[in-house]
């Protein structure tokens, strides 16, 4: 399996977290259920950008640079944190369904410009062996199997 295929199922699972979070922004009134909905939501999401600039990013640098889209992709992971970092000490519902919207906004936005961009750009650059050991590596890092058709299996 590609890195490339395996990262778009992680915005899969992402997209349907999104949503949760932000129904749970929308009708909830009660601190404590936001923050922890996002709480879950923080951590998948770090895990999976840390996924990206471990495997995926190193292996496009050489093509791309360190300006263009990959510093473009690197400040979009790393700046909307502050906001995550915000919510955390938030103590009026308000201001954290606020700053909660705009932090859903930027991440939903972050991952169609990897969609549609980069990970093009990685099918483009990279052969597809590398982009077969780039999934192994994904895989071994969430205690995947993949066999040699590409099937996936618990390790």
């Amino acid at each position: 399996m590609k890195i490339t295929d395996a990262l778009l199922g992680e915005h899969g699972i992402n997209y349907i977290l999104f949503s949760h979070t932000r129904d749970t922004v929308d009708n909830s009134h009660v601190l404590q259920g936001i923050s922890n909905s996002v709480s879950v939501l923080g951590h998948v999401l770090m895990d999976h950008v840390q996924v990206e600039d471990d495997l995926l990013f190193p292996k496009l640098e050489p093509y791309l640079g360190q300006i263009g889209p990959l510093a473009v992709m690197r400040m979009e992971h790393h700046g909307p944190e502050d906001l995550l970092e915000k919510s955390k000490n938030e103590t009026d519902v308000r201001t954290l369904k606020f700053i909660l919207t705009e932090f859903l906004d930027l991440r939903y936005s972050h991952f169609r410009k990897e969609e549609m961009l980069l990970f093009c750009m990685a099918q483009q650059i990279l052969d597809k062996q590398k982009l077969i050991e780039l999934g192994q590596q994904w895989a071994d890092s969430r205690d995947v199997t993949i066999d040699g058709h590409g099937c996936l299996g618990a390790a």
